[in-house]
């Protein structure tokens, strides 16, 4: 069974945030974490030791990125973007080895070390992760259920009311075509507005381009709407402008892209996305509705979360 990684390395560390409750909880059973622990070494007797394997496994392979995350982040920055993509069932310890060795001369001798041992630890991690999921499919979505930032299966049919939504940040840009696109005027029209961050160069990111287009035609049937944001494009660089507008049009995706300097407030929101594809949804009132989509559309766990955040806010919005 293929486990689509669509993280970044950044990212990787990123969720330690929100999956930090997840090592705490395991912290009693886990043991040694630096991969020999029993879930290392042990076998699953039947579908339930193999799933708390898997998120013993888990558990042990954030707290391996959780330590010296400064060096983590340095990995990634060293790294090219358009190679930080790690998808079907590629072993993730594999991809940050090599990303650590092309990114060697950035650190010293014992940084390299420390993150070569760390990263093979992963690998063997990744390893015995794959070989439960071969032997029990069925334990995947089990595992990850609990990781998700909104499951599929929660209530929100009612969006709180205590002042805590964040809004999104503003910006005044343009469309690949050069319309102006001000933020507070596209949300204001849109019942909501779901966006969607991707990049030229991400796999994960093109071929969902065909499914977002779909989507946006539902939307505009429901007084909303669905825009782009290909970061590659940001500042209004024409030739990254060309190079996207060239893809959405093989995609046949017609939905409006926009881009915007990347000093402003929006730009730098966007530097701090660490995982493509990522998708907001927004309300008519600029909020940030619910958690952001990490991970293509065409899963249908992400599917389905999001047609609840999209469900939520027009809910919201009809009063």
């Amino acid at each position: 069974m293929n486990r689509k990684r669509i993280f970044t390395l950044a990212f990787a560390v990123l969720m330690l945030l929100a999956l930090a409750a997840c090592g705490t909880k395991n912290n009693d059973k886990m043991g040694d974490m630096s991969g020999n622990g029993s879930a290392m070494t042990g076998e699953a007797k039947n579908a339930e030791e193999a799933l708390a394997m898997h998120k013993e496994l888990m558990a042990q392979e954030n707290a391996l990125l959780s330590e010296k995350t400064e060096l983590w982040e340095k990995v990634f920055m060293a790294a090219d973007k358009g190679m930080t993509m790690q998808e079907d069932g590629k072993n993730y310890g594999d991809f940050l080895l090599k990303t650590i060795e092309d990114a060697k001369e950035e650190f010293s001798d014992e940084e390299y070390e420390w993150l070569k041992k760390s990263a093979t630890e992963i690998s063997n991690i990744e390893n015995k992760l794959t070989k439960l999921e071969e032997k029990y499919p069925e334990i995947m979505q089990k595992s990850m259920d609990g990781d998700m930032s909104v499951p599929a299966g929660s209530d929100m049919t009612t969006p709180p009311d205590d002042g805590s939504m964040q809004k999104f940040p503003a910006f005044d840009g343009k469309d690949l075509d050069g319309n102006t696109v001000k933020s507070d005027e596209l949300f204001s029209a849109n019942a909501v507005t779901v966006v969607n961050f991707w990049f030229t160069t991400c796999n994960p990111c093109v071929g969902e381009l065909s499914e977002l287009d779909a989507l946006n035609k539902e939307l505009a049937e429901k007084g909303g709407a669905l825009i782009g944001v290909n970061t590659f494009t940001l500042d209004g660089d024409e030739k990254a402008i060309a190079e996207a507008k060239d893809v959405l049009a093989k995609k046949g995706a017609t939905y409006q892209n926009v881009y915007f300097d990347s000093d402003g407030e929006a730009g730098k929101f966007t530097t701090n996305i660490f995982a493509y594809p990522t998708t907001y949804v927004v309300d008519r009132s600029g909020n940030i509705v619910g958690e952001p989509i990490v991970g293509a559309i065409t899963e249908k766990k992400q599917a389905e979360t999001l047609q609840k955040l999209i469900d939520q806010a027009l809910a919201a919005d009809m009063g």
